[in-house]
């Protein structure tokens, strides 16, 4: 039996508009030879879209973006469109054996979403990937519940509902900067705060 390949990620959150940390991202997933980049939303600044994706399509990488609460859904659908990667809010994508499935926004901003909202989307976005051996669930803000509340924000009801409901092997986030690299397991889910410098992860 040939071993599957191993997927090779990079995953970040939180860019604000930081050309230089886009370019500087885009650099380490060049230089860790990712497969794949997932951004976990709130990637525009107050006025700031340009040249934020470019970087990792310059470095010739697949990406997979969500909206946070500081991105319109509009502008995460432009930026998708503009570049030509993949916006997952409310979608599924599959490589192989593995899927992603996700749903951006917040409580707060331009990318606000109620908590009915962002279950629904979550759902529709999971009921793609039925049968798949791995799955990883992709937003932008935190579960409630979890370590990253100690920064005073609470978190999803509805995403905590996702994991306990959908059981993903992994929940990628951001939103809590101060949380970035937590890691924690709710019920069977590996979740972590991804934070602005991005972590490596293997799938």
């Amino acid at each position: 039996m040939v071993k599957r390949k191993t997927l090779r990620v990079l995953a970040a959150a939180d860019i604000h508009g930081d050309r230089t940390l886009a370019r500087k991202l885009a650099l380490k997933a060049k230089k860790e030879n990712v497969d794949l980049v997932i951004l976990c939303g709130d990637l525009t600044g107050p006025t700031e879209t340009n040249n934020l994706i470019k970087p990792f399509k310059d470095a010739k990488k697949k990406v997979l973006l969500i909206p946070g609460n500081h991105d319109s859904f509009a502008t995460a659908d432009f930026l998708a469109e503009i570049y030509g990667v993949r916006n997952i809010h409310g979608y599924s994508v599959k490589y192989d054996d593995i899927g992603f499935f996700g749903a951006g926004g917040a409580d707060i901003g331009p990318g606000r979403i109620s908590e009915k909202e962002l279950f629904a989307t979550l759902s529709k976005a999971y009921s793609g990937l039925k049968g798949l051996k791995k799955k990883i669930m992709v937003t932008h803000m935190h579960p409630a519940n979890s370590k990253s509340e100690f920064s005073g924000f609470k978190g999803s009801n509805s995403i905590t509902k996702a994991i306990e409901k959908f059981k993903p092997d992994f929940l990628l986030h951001g939103h809590i900067h101060e949380g970035a690299g937590i890691e924690e397991k709710i019920g069977s889910t590996k979740v972590i705060n991804v934070g602005r410098e991005g972590r490596i992860l293997e799938f």
